[in-house]
């Protein structure tokens, strides 16, 4: 999951200092990860960085 988390949100690049909103994004990244697999956007092979864009481009649509 970590290398999920890295790859799609860049997790490892956040600098956040706060403790708290650290943790709250990273349950938030979470949610939005477990979203991201069961989504039945483009195709089968549609990679989570791609389902990313298409959601922030027309959240509405789905």
């Amino acid at each position: 999951m970590h290398w999920q988390l890295d790859v799609t949100f860049r997790e490892d690049a956040n600098k956040t200092i706060d403790e708290q909103s650290a943790f709250n994004l990273n349950i938030m990244r979470k949610f939005a990860l477990s979203v991201l697999k069961t989504a039945s956007i483009g195709g089968s092979r549609t990679s989570m960085k791609l389902k990313r864009f298409y959601v922030c481009c027309n959240p509405t649509k789905f």
